[in-house]
This record gives C-alpha cells, structure tokens and sequence, in this order.
C-alpha cells in the first residue's frame, strides 16, 4: 500500500508571494503564514527567497566568530540492529529477524564488533561513532529480547550505555546516539556515554500517524506527541540534541512550516537543539513508498531556505549531503545551510544506502566554491563543547576535551586514541576528582573552575569579577574566603544547626576542597538522623485540571469514573499514594477540590491522598466562602492525607513577583496556608527553588522562615530543594534569570539545607527529574537522603500525570543505592511503613515528583 500523498497544494496569489518576499528580503521574521506562502517560491522567486536565507545564515556565522565557515563530521555509522518495533512506510533500514538472519546477520552487533568498526574509523580521523538502531525491538521481537538476556542486558538501552563505555575507552570516538523515542530515565542513562544525542522529529503531523494507510500508521514512536516530549526531556536533561523534519512523506505545508516552528518553540525554551536537519524524502524499493516521486530540488531548496528564516542566525541548518546531487549543493548553500552533516569515509549510509557519501576531498572543493571553508567539528557542537560544565556529563569532559580545539571545533591535529573512561557521581574519588570532574584544587583540564568561572571570576550565573550578585551578595558562583569557610565548618561540627545567616551564606560559596569537605560533614550529619537508608515512595500524578466540570466537553477531561479507573489501576501496581495538583476548572463549581478528592477516596479508601498547593487551597477558600482553617478542614474531611508545599520558589516577595509574573501568592500569604494546613492535621512537604536571581542572603533567609514555621506547627516531612529549570520559566522571565544552578551551587545547596535544618526537618529529598541520575547522587551523597515519589504511569491515560514520562525502573533505584552503599527502603507519604497493596510495585516506575 503505498502512502497517499498531500491533496494538490494552491499556489498562493502572485502578489502574496511578492510581499512575502519584500518582507524578508528586509529582515524580518517570517510568521507562520507567511512562511507557509514562502514555501511556494521557484525559479526567479526562489532566488529572492535563497538570497534572504544566505543573508540570515551569514550574520549568525559571523555573530558566532566562524563567518564563512561550514562544518562536518568525520564518523563512523554503526548499525547496532536493524530490528525495531515500529513500521514506517519508507524505510529500508528496518528488517525482520528472519529476514536479517536469511542474510547471515545476528540480532545485535555484538561489542567487540562495534569497538572494531570505530578502531578502523579512528584510524581514518573519525572522530564521532554513529549509533543508529531501531526503536525498542525487544518489545516486539523475542529473538531480540533473547539475545540481550543471554548477554545480561535489561534493555537496548543498557546495551548502548555498555557500548558508549567501551567506543570512548578503546577507540577515543565520541558517541551519538540515536536510539529514537527515549524515556527520561533512559536520557540520563546515556548522558555520561554520549556527549550528544538525537532524534528527528519529522512531522507534527498527526494525520500521518493516526490514519491508517499513511507512513507512520501502527508505528507507536512516531506520534508526534510521544516525540516532541522527547525533546523536552532532552532540554531539561541538559542534551545537546539533533533532531529536524523529513520532507515529501505525506504532510501538507502547513505541517512543515508548524514541524520547524514546533523545534524552534522547544528550543527556546532550554537551548539544547544543537542542528535542525531539514531531510528530503528518496524512495526506496521493498517499501510502501517505493512508487512515489522523490522531492523536487526547487521545493526541497525552498523548504531549507524557510527553515532558516523561522530558525534564525543562530541556529545550525544541516542538509545531508548526500541525498542532493553534487551539481546542487551549491543551491543548499544558498538556502542557509551551514553544516553538512556526519559524512564516513568508512561506512555507508545505512539509512539511504543507494545514496553514497561524497568524497570529503570533494565536499570541501564544492563547498569552497561556494566562498566557504568547510572544517570538522566533534559530534556535539561547538558552543556546547565551550560550555561544557551546563552541557556535558562530568565523565564525559576529558573525552571532548582530548578532541576540541580553543573554539570548540575539532582540533584536526589531535590523535584519536581511546582515554579511560569512569562514571563520576559521589563527592571524592581515589584520585581526589569530586562530581563534577574537578581535580582537587576545584579547577578542571580546560583551567576554569567546577562552577564554569574562568581566571577573570565571570561566569555564567552572571556574577561580575567581584563576585556580586542581584541582592549585592555573593551567589552560588562566587568565590569566598576559604578561611571563613573553615571557621564555619569547624562550629558546624559540633552544632549543624548553630550557625550565623553569615556562616551559612559562606558555606554556600563553598567550592572545591572546602565543597568536598562541607558535603562530606552534610553527609554524616545525614547518616547520624535517617542512617544507611534510601527512601522512596510508589505514586501516581494526576492533573487536577483536567477535572470535569459542568458542560465540560473536553475529551481529556476525568469524571469520576475515570478517576477511580486510574486510582484502582495505580493501587493494582503497587501505589499507595496519589498526588493531585492544579487548579481545577471554575467551571467545577465552589466544590470542584473537594469532589475530585472525595472521587480518589471513593475509589480506594486506603490510597494516602497528597493533594493541592498553597495557591489551591486559598483558591478553594475563595469559591466556597470559607476561612482558610474551615476550608482545611474541609479537605481533610473529603479525604486529603497531605498537602504539597510547592510554590514556596523563594521566600522574598520581590524576587517571587519577578519569577511569577506576580501570580503567585505573597510570603506571608504561603507561610499563613501552609501553618493552616498543618493545625488542621496536613502535614506538608517544603521546598525551595534556587539557581535564578537568588543570592545565598535570600537562601538563609528562605530555610530561616521554614525553620520557624517547622517550631511552630511541626507539619514538615521533608525539604525538596529544585534547581531552577529555564524551559520551564516563560522565555521572557527565564531571560532575567542566570540560567539554572552549576552543579557546585547544587551541591552546596542541599548540604547546608541538611546542615540549616537539622533536628526539625529530617529528611531531604534528591529531585531528581531537574537534577538527572548523577546530580541526583551527588546530592545524595552530600546530604540528600530521600529519592521522592516514584510515579506509576500506567496504562489507563498516561498523559492524565503531568509528568508522564519522567521514567525509572526499580533496577535505577537500586543501582543508585548500591552505588552509595545503602539500603533501599519504600516508605509511605510520610515516611512510615506503607499502606499493603494488593500487587508488587510494577517493574517499570516513574520519575519522583519533583514538585510534590
């Protein structure tokens, strides 16, 4: 069956084409409906258009101080399996186990094949290892989920991490890895591995892939949604990422122009997307396509040309080289392309394999001829190989370093030679190297510091050389007297609890030996309260604001019914506690907290119940007319267990207005409904945003009002420090921000909470969505003791927990244990032994709630 094609596209009227045209011609942005028109531009009118792209294309090359520079990769493509559990219509990369083995070919590549193939690359000067695989085969293919069984492997994924260890030791390549679809768990897993990751994004065309007969019908990862999440993950993940649109595959224009608009917005938000690839469609024999017409070369130009328009000067534009006969590459160039891609001079393209790669000799004389120079770069780009303390895993920084040049580009005189690698994730190792890859004078190879600070004390937390921050003190990126830092140690030995606003401010600019030291103390002070134990507890989210109202006609929405589904479905996978939060439609009614609450109890009377923010109880108040005490009674009443005490961000009112554009509650309003909470017998987490406009007074100051409201109510569980996430920030508030913490003001953090809070708040919880699986054992390792709540996504609506996705199995936790030499332990909300359920927690369990 071969996919039907777009119904014929109206060209737009000649004089909407010309404005069109004259607009961008002048510089300006293209809207989505313009661009849409833009895409109809040939012969003369192409030009114009290429002439504008060219023109964007060249301000951000000489923005960035490479003008006239275009870049490759050297690489090696390694083919780890051609199974994979999805079907697209096009593709000849996937076979069958049958089919591979008719052609003597084994499930999997194995690992000494894999190390071969990169040694003959390195030989050559690759510098980057291409893993391309299928998506997720053992879940389709038994013969696939034998042979990882029989070699230990629990996943594809396991497998590649093994693989990544062995490439980067042995041959010094520096993976990419482009399983597909990845969970956020999995994400973390390959990070350490694989400087860079990616995956094409395609089409935001859900036609595509919900209606039968078109390319991606029964492929379960290629729903736009499921893939554009994946991108997000990658962003709060910190993955320098690759990903890009497939054109002549059935979408209409208007999906093209919403599939680039779709990476632009993604990017925006966290800066990850490290090259947009706009691909041309060539058919392929043996597949449902095999009969339709390849892209034309004026539709195919006009298409890149847009993409740079939306994207912008900073953006890499990449087309694959090879795809585009060589006489027309020149034309790529014109459109705004500014990176060709990975060419091999070893493998093939397996994806294309009918198309070869051109010789790299002549890519640099066609690209020459064009006015540009075309020089190497490494697997992940050159502004994220400058940043590499944000970007890059700590384990991974002596690998890119040992390649990269002082621009971040690839040093072509460099040898390729494998450099041992080891996974850094506890506070010291033998050799005296802590988390983040600092030697023990807290500098690292590249002569900056671990909070990325160089020799003139600037960084990117946006501290001047004096070390000042936006209240005027010192931030998390500062440097501090080290004999202050010792003098506040030495008290904090004999009382965690004791110290000055001033000594626990320094202790915040710990960095280095005297970081080691203070995390080392956080973490006896942490084995002295809660012993050799790891906690966690089994959950499940669910959005409260997809609760039904009156005449609620959303399809998304949960009625009663649905919630008990979800409820007895959790409860059957071993849950014992469901978080609700959100604000309920007004369309609910003045009673719509406390029927959604009544709805979880009636389902399961024996679920502890975690549910509402300060900002939704007052808000609760308000539509029912009650004080806030009565209306806390309420929800006890209706069966709330506990409530969670997010929304603290920070305690000050003006750095509170900024980051909420003034929609959050007042200090004193969020100190007066949490204390309410507590008298009427919820107990509540605390929490604590950090890493935006914060200097350490406003952090003393925070963990001083929670200490006094703990005197006062007792009502406390735990303290949840979050690190600020920029992409989860509007653009324009995250932009007045520095940008998130460094992983040294994360781990100073978490250790003078532990210290700030002793004796009233025993329990500090690694929130490790926003910190990934290595910052999580950081922090645990320096005080941290709880891993939080363990979210069930289930079967029955995912999509109903807004953090669905953020996946770990029971294996990650208990790795995490092993690794810091603990005990594993499930505990209840409030950290006693657990409601019984009536099955074991189910093997694959999600991310903790990091805003519980």
């Amino acid at each position: 069956m071969r996919t039907p094609l777009p119904s014929p596209v109206t060209p737009p009227a000649p004089a909407a084409l010309a404005d069109a045209l004259a607009a961008v011609a002048d510089g300006t942005a293209p809207d989505a409906a313009t661009a849409e028109v833009l895409l109809h531009a040939r012969g003369d009118d192409l030009d114009g258009l290429l002439d504008a792209a060219g023109r964007v294309r060249d301000a951000g090359l000489a923005a960035r101080g490479r003008a006239g520079v275009v870049t490759y990769s050297r690489k090696v493509f390694v083919p780890v399996t051609h199974l994979c559990r999805d079907r697209c219509h096009y593709c000849v990369f996937v076979d069958t186990p049958g089919g591979l083995a008719r052609r003597g070919i084994a499930p999997y590549m194995e690992a000494d094949e894999v190390v071969a193939l990169a040694a003959q690359g390195a030989e050559l000067g690759c510098r980057e290892a291409l893993f391309t695989l299928g998506d997720r085969p053992e879940d389709r293919w038994p013969a696939a989920r034998d042979w990882l069984d029989a070699r230990g492997y629990a996943s594809t994924v396991e497998y590649l991490h093994h693989l990544g260890t062995r490439v980067l030791a042995e041959t010094g390549l520096l993976p990419h890895m482009n399983p597909g679809v990845m969970t956020w768990g999995e994400l973390q897993r390959l990070r350490p591995v694989s400087p860079s990751m990616g995956m094409m994004l395609e089409t935001t065309s859900r036609d595509l892939w919900a209606v039968r007969g078109n390319v991606h019908f029964g492929s379960p990862d290629k729903d736009p949604a499921v893939r554009l999440r994946v991108l997000e993950d990658a962003g709060r993940s910190r993955v320098p990422f690759s990903t890009g649109l497939l054109l002549g595959i059935g979408e209409t224009y208007a999906d093209r122009v919403q599939t680039v608009l779709a990476i632009r917005d993604v990017h925006a938000r966290f800066g990850h997307v490290q090259e947009t690839i706009v691909q041309n469609f060539r058919a392929k024999p043996r597949t449902a396509m095999q009969g339709a017409p390849d892209l034309g070369t004026q539709e195919y130009v006009a298409a890149v040309a847009v993409t740079r328009l939306l994207l912008g000067p900073d953006a890499v534009v990449q087309a694959p080289p090879n795809l585009t006969d060589a006489g027309e590459l020149a034309l790529l160039l014109r459109a705004g392309v500014d990176d060709w891609g990975g060419v091999s001079p070893l493998t093939p393209d397996h994806v294309n394999p009918e198309r070869p790669w051109p010789h790299l000799d002549d890519l640099a004389r066609l690209t020459a001829a064009s006015g540009f120079t075309l020089r190497q770069r490494l697997t992940v780009h050159a502004p994220y190989v400058r940043d590499r303390e944000r970007w890059l895993d700590p384990a991974l920084h002596p690998h890119v370093a040992a390649h990269a040049d002082a621009t971040g580009l690839a040093d072509e005189q460099a040898p390729v030679r494998g450099v041992p690698w080891r996974p850094v994730v506890l506070s010291a190792t033998a050799d005296g190297t802590g988390p983040d890859g600092t030697g023990p004078d807290g500098t690292g190879p590249d002569g900056t510091g671990p909070d990325g600070t160089g020799p003139d004390g600037t960084g990117p937390d946006g501290t001047g050389p004096d070390g000042t921050g936006p209240d005027g003190t010192a931030t998390g990126g500062t440097a501090v007297l080290v004999d202050d830092v010792r003098r506040a140690l030495a008290r904090a030995e004999d009382d965690p609890a004791g110290l000055t606003d001033a000594q626990y401010a320094t202790l915040l600019g710990a960095d280095g030996a005297d970081l080691d030291a203070l995390t080392v103390l956080a973490d006896a002070v942490r084995a002295d309260v809660v012993g050799a134990e790891l906690t966690y507890v089994v959950n499940r989210n669910l959005d409260a604001t997809l609760w039904r109202g009156v005449g609620d006609e959303r399809p998304d929405a949960l009625g009663p019914a649905e919630v008990a589904a979800l409820v007895e479905e959790a409860w059957s996978l071993g849950a014992t506690e469901i978080c609700a939060q959100g604000a309920v439609p007004a369309s609910a009614g003045p009673e719509g907290y406390l029927d959604l609450a009544r709805a979880v109890k009636a389902a399961r009377p024996g679920v502890h119940l975690h549910a509402f923010r300060p900002a939704e109880v007052d808000d609760g108040a308000r539509r029912t007319g009650m004080t806030r005490a009565a209306y806390a009674a309420a929800l006890r009443d209706a069966g709330v267990d506990t409530v969670p005490g997010t929304g603290a961000r920070i305690l000050d009112d003006a750095l509170r207005a900024v980051l909420s554009d003034g929609q959050e509650v007042s200090v004193a309003d969020w100190l007066d409904l949490v204390a309410t909470a507590h008298r009427a017998g919820l107990r509540s987490t605390s929490t604590l945003v950090y890493g935006h406009l914060e200097g350490p007074a406003h952090v003393v100051r925070h963990l001083r009002l929670l200490a006094a409201l703990q005197d006062e109510t007792g009502g406390f569980t735990e303290l949840i420090p979050m690190p600020f996430v920029p992409g989860d920030a509007p653009p324009h508030v995250a932009r007045l921000t520095r940008g998130g913490p460094t992983p040294r003001e994360t781990r100073a953090v978490h250790a003078v909470a532990r210290l700030a809070l002793h004796g009233r708040v025993d329990h500090v919880q690694a929130a490790w969505p926003k910190l990934g699986v290595d910052g999580a054992l950081a922090v645990l390792a320096g005080g941290a003791d709880d891993l939080g709540g363990v979210l069930l996504d289930g079967t029955l609506r995912p999509d109903a927990g807004p953090e669905q996705g953020l996946q770990l199995t029971e294996a990650d936790v208990a790795r995490v244990a092993a690794t810091l030499g603990r005990r594993v332990r499930r505990r209840s909300t409030t950290y006693g032994t657990p409601t019984t359920t009536t099955a074991p927690v189910a093997a694959r369990v999600a991310a903790p709630g990091a805003a519980r």
